[in-house]
């Protein structure tokens, strides 16, 4: 049996026995027995949940065989000058652990070339002192390993980046560290993301990345937003009749006036749980869901609208003798969900399109559920608009190349959007997805804009309409030469859509044909982003 279950049997069998009467001459020898046993299950459960954490954990240890690297393993390494990078990498490792990964967490100045080669998976958490500079704990990583020549191809990493916005190289050696970890051939999991002065929209976005990294879709939000009440005003399915999972697109309006943002920013979604779903909680466990709560004036039927449910025996058994307020109090909030934008405030209302997802059991995903499926029309939506300033169109009026797959259609749309607005046509949109006649969303309006001539190169790659699959990797490497000649006349590239698939076979393919040094330069004048997820 496994040691875990094992111990979980143990301690229930001995807290069955503290319950039974002790047969004892003394009623004051019953109740110190009592006492005496309550007080070892309690030190034993505390010793077993320590236990159970450093199992997993290990922090700044340099004995590298003790650690499991294995599939499961990701290396968190940290550089802080003042703690707070430390504190977010501990953070970050927390809900890795919970998400049932192995995970090392060690200060950078203690990772070498070799600790690298043993890890499939790192995730760096760096600030920025002075203008640029690294933390005093990276210096030995900086001048041994990083002038090193070695390769890491076989490395997946990320990058959160620490700084301040009002210092003139913002976030310099989180970029410093990613041209290095670029050069070495290393493969992003995702794009850097920078946090202006403990930015909670950025913080959260990291922890989204995680959780889709983590493939734990239930990771919980250190921090909730602060949302804002929206309007669900119009829902349609765009894809009826494809073997794809539904699409939809949606638009909602705020009751704020002149709501703003810019093409490339995310809805940050607040979902609820169905009103089925909450019965079904109720049922289970026998509780009116009309009873106020004493916490607050909501009833437990509002209350559990915003909470993660469980789903299994041991979750509602955890809750069986808990009172109301006590079972709130237990259950995790509901976690946001991201979105791209696929309209502009000049539209009048801001879009989304979403794809529906479900767990393995069939059930709708949290928040692709709440807003295809549950969330009547009118109905309120809590909504956040988060600044994705990496994603946002140039300053100028360059060539831009367009690279997206399926709903990551949404932000290229937008950035379209903006950019007929402003009467720039020199656009070349690569779009891909399954099936032309069910798949390719807002044909039309695409259609139109070749036709007005703002994008003047408009090609898809339709995967399942020849024997041969054809995806949008193909359409790029097909394009080299026109996409050099495009660069070299100054354009930007933009990428949008599955970070699985998609966006590493995208960035394989540009890598070949521009050169590591080219597309390093592109990345470093913000002339090649990506919004993948």
């Amino acid at each position: 049996m496994d040691g875990d279950v094992a111990m979980k049997y143990w301690l229930i069998s001995l807290s069955l026995l503290i319950t039974q009467p002790c047969y004892a001459t003394s009623t004051g020898l019953t109740h110190r027995t009592n006492a005496a046993l309550v007080l070892m299950v309690y030190i034993i459960f505390c010793a077993w949940i320590f236990w159970r954490h450093y199992k997993k954990i290990a922090l700044n240890q340099t004995n590298s065989g003790v650690h499991l690297r294995d599939d499961t393993s990701v290396l968190v390494a940290y550089a802080s000058q003042t703690g707070n990078a430390e504190e977010l990498a501990k953070k970050t490792a927390d809900s890795l652990i919970t998400a049932g990964l192995t995970v090392e967490v060690h200060a950078l100045a203690m990772i070498d070339n070799e600790m690298l080669l043993a890890f499939n998976r790192a995730l760096f958490v760096v600030s920025t002192t002075g203008e640029g500079d690294a933390p005093n704990n990276a210096h030995a990583f900086l001048t041994k390993v990083m002038h090193s020549e070695t390769k890491l191809p076989h490395l997946h990493y990320a990058v959160l980046a620490l700084g301040d916005s009002s210092y003139q190289h913002f976030c310099g050696f989180g970029h410093t560290l990613e041209a290095w970890l670029q050069q070495t051939h290393a493969t992003p999991l995702f794009d850097m993301v920078e946090v202006d002065r403990n930015d909670d929209g950025a913080l959260r976005h990291w922890q989204y990345q995680l959780g889709v990294m983590a493939q734990n879709t239930e990771m919980a939000d250190w921090q909730t937003p602060a949302y804002q009440r929206w309007q669900l005003i119009s829902r349609t399915q765009l894809n009826k009749g494809s073997h794809g999972a539904p699409v939809y697109h949606l638009s909602l309006s705020s009751q704020k006036k002149n709501m703003r943002w810019q093409a490339g920013d995310i809805a940050e979604i607040g979902p609820r749980n169905s009103p089925q779903a909450v019965q079904e909680f109720l049922k289970h466990l026998n509780l009116d869901g009309a009873t106020k709560l004493e916490s607050g004036n909501s009833t437990l039927r509002e209350a559990l609208q915003h909470k993660l449910l469980p789903h299994d025996d041991i979750g509602f058994n955890a809750l069986n003798t808990l009172n109301v307020d006590a079972i709130v109090l237990a259950l995790k909030t509901l976690p946001h969900r991201e979105y791209s934008i696929a309209s502009i405030p000049q539209d009048g209302v801001l879009e989304l399109l979403i794809r529906q997802t479900r767990y393995a059991d069939g059930r709708l995903g949290i928040g692709s559920g709440w807003l295809t499926e549950f969330a009547a029309i009118k109905s309120d939506i809590a909504l956040r608009i988060r600044e994705n300033s990496a994603f946002h169109l140039p300053a100028t009026a360059i060539p831009l190349i367009l690279i997206g797959n399926g709903t990551g259609i949404a932000g290229l749309r937008a950035h379209l959007k903006a950019r007929v607005l402003a009467g720039c046509a020199n656009n070349w949109l690569i779009f891909g997805e399954r099936n032309a006649s069910y798949d390719y969303y807002f044909e039309n309006e695409l259609l139109s804009w070749q036709q007005q001539g703002y994008i003047k190169k408009l090609e898809t790659a339709f995967s399942r309409d020849q024997t041969a699959r054809i995806y949008v990797q193909d359409i790029v490497r097909s394009g080299a030469s026109e996409i050099v000649t495009w660069v070299e006349a100054g354009a930007a590239i933009y990428v949008c859509g599955s970070a699985s698939g998609m966006a590493p076979a995208v960035h394989a393919e540009l890598l070949n044909i521009l050169g590591e040094e080219r597309l390093a330069t592109l990345t470093a004048s913000a002339r090649y982003r990506r919004d993948v997820y």
